[in-house]
């Protein structure tokens, strides 16, 4: 890994949004979401969450694994309980839904911890979340369309989460946990000994200061002498 492939890495870090997410409702077109995380991962999410059926989500995976490398897809079974969860950790819901109760997308203060609800292609957000969420957000139509593609509305709306929070400065300083940087760190530059320890249950190597692991050599010694002994 080259010192500037590390200083990518740990700029892009720097500038993650531990809280700000975004919730899809069953988006089952693998376009739509591979196209939502790309966008979640230009505004800075570090985490996303996803309803979606077994072989959509299959489809998706075998579309999205550039994006999956930088954004952490969550899969949930039901919406109720991804709503009902954010909220308990002090997040804010923002369906995009438009019915007499929505505001427009850029009222709301997106530098609260804020979740940003889509819903499926054609029927938007079920009425189930429409219900949970704290708020229904709407982008103006000026055409004969209703409404945007699913993609499209997401990377409008979080545009304006991400300008909100550019002003108040969130970007310029790194927010995530220490523990959750340092263990994404060193899974972002170093993916197949990721997938290594994750297969044999282990804790991951140290780090150098520039990215390298520490004595590697020794590290895979130590291996090799507990798996003999066992």
């Amino acid at each position: 890994m080259t010192p500037e492939r590390y200083q990518r890495l740990r700029s892009v870090l720097d500038r993650r949004q531990p809280d700000l997410t975004v919730v899809t409702d069953n988006v089952h077109k693998g376009r739509n979401l591979s196209a939502i995380v790309r966008t979640a991962d230009a505004a800075g999410v570090a985490e996303m969450h996803a309803v979606i059926g077994d072989q959509d989500y299959r489809a998706f995976r075998g579309t999205a694994m550039g994006s999956h490398s930088w954004v952490k897809v969550h899969r949930h079974p039901d919406i109720a309980t991804v709503i009902t969860d954010l909220q308990a950790q002090g997040f804010q819901v923002l369906a995009a839904h438009t019915d007499d109760q929505a505001v427009d997308y850029r009222e709301p203060d997106y530098t609260r911890p804020t979740a940003v609800l889509l819903g499926a292609e054609k029927r938007g957000v079920s009425e189930l979340a429409c219900s949970l969420a704290d708020a229904h957000i709407t982008i103006a139509m000026q055409g004969m369309v209703q409404s945007y593609n699913v993609s499209v509305a997401g990377g409008i709306i979080l545009s304006e989460a991400q300008y909100q929070r550019q002003r108040a400065g969130f970007y310029d300083r790194p927010r995530l946990a220490p523990e959750v940087y340092q263990r994404t760190l060193f899974e972002w530059a170093h993916p197949e000994v990721r997938d290594f320890c994750r297969s044999k249950g282990l804790a991951y190597p140290p780090l150098k200061d520039d990215g390298e692991i520490d004595e590697p050599a020794e590290w895979y010694r130590q291996i090799r002498a507990a798996e003999e002994q066992h």
